[in-house]
């Protein structure tokens, strides 16, 4: 891989041009940031009707033109691409010949580090990856969201500066990763966040069904406190009836949840266990309430919401030979 040229001042300008490959919900925000802070977007690429609407509310008078163009015309890229198209349309631009020398090539994977750039790092492209760790809606009100959230950040040691300052300027905090970490820092995330918005709309569809009539209104005070007591104490945290120990309740969870919602079954059992092995873990289950517990949790492993032939709640394929051979 060709070695990085320092990225210094005298080699580029104050203030950058931008482009955005891939008008989703990420990358007009990013550049509608970047353009409070004095860049200047100048070129958006982007397909779908959706992405059309995105890039005319966010960089209003920006034209739409096609990903080479986009990367003619700017001094900065930001490919904001879904992570399995990334690595195929680096390549291809690289190839064509579309990547310019010293030009900042950014990607916001949380995936991936840098190394995905490497077609265009030897085409002489500056190699940045920055993943904003929010979710975005594809408005407005992404750019204000912006203001304190963390970046993963992977790069060279000579762009460092760089990416740490473009992050400032968005409003944000960089947060160094290897490359090597990026799949597990990635993984973390989808667990704390993409997990998370599947259990609130599952409980506000079991709320419903209860006879609830304002589940969120019940839920965001409920939600608010559990997040802050989880962020502020970690597993100390944990409240509720595994947690205690309380089998015959859990048990009669089990039982409704066949009854009612017997495809959120599998997701209930394998929460309620790794909830009761951390809080086991940490002392805040007793020993002698677990056992009952846990008993209640494998008898329940099996039934409506388990297909057959399927891996259990637990991860396991019924129908494997013992011992882990495959």
């Amino acid at each position: 891989m060709n070695a990085l040229p320092p990225l210094e001042a005298q080699d580029r300008p104050a203030r950058l041009t931008v482009g955005v490959v891939g008008a989703g919900r990420v990358g007009p925000a990013l550049a509608a940031a970047l353009q409070l802070a004095g860049h200047r977007p100048v070129a958006v690429s982007g397909v779908s009707d959706a992405s059309v609407r995105r890039a005319a509310e966010l960089l209003p008078d920006v034209p739409l033109v096609p990903p080479a163009e986009v990367l003619a015309r700017a001094d900065l890229v930001l490919l904001t691409v879904p992570d399995d198209a990334l690595a195929g349309l680096v390549s291809g631009l690289a190839e064509t010949g579309a990547v310019r020398p010293g030009q900042l090539l950014v990607h916001t994977s949380g995936r991936y580090g840098t190394a995905v750039l490497d077609p265009a790092t030897r085409a002489g492209a500056l190699p940045l990856a920055l993943h904003p760790a929010m979710t975005f809606t594809g408005t407005s009100v992404d750019v204000q969201r912006l203001a304190g959230c963390s970046f993963g950040v992977t790069s060279p040691d000579e762009l460092r500066m760089a990416a740490e300052a473009l992050v400032i300027e968005m409003g944000g905090e960089p947060e160094w990763i290897a490359e090597s970490a990026r799949p597990l820092y990635h993984a973390a995330l989808a667990i704390g966040a993409n997990h998370l918005v599947t259990l609130v709309a599952q409980s506000m569809e079991l709320l419903h069904e209860a006879g609830v009539q304002a589940p969120d209104r019940m839920l965001g005070p409920l939600l608010g406190a559990a997040l802050d007591n989880a962020l502020r104490s970690g597993d100390a945290a944990l409240t509720g009836p595994v947690a205690r120990g309380d089998a015959g309740t859990v048990a009669a969870h089990i039982a409704e949840l066949r009854r009612h919602a017997p495809q959120s079954v599998a997701g209930y059992l394998a929460m309620a266990r790794t909830t009761a092995d951390r809080a086991l873990v940490h002392g805040l289950l007793k020993p002698e309430l677990a056992e009952d517990l846990l008993e209640v949790l494998a008898d329940s492993g099996e039934g409506p919401g388990t297909a057959p032939g399927a891996p259990d709640a637990s991860g396991r394929d019924p129908d494997a030979p013992e011992g882990g051979d495959r």
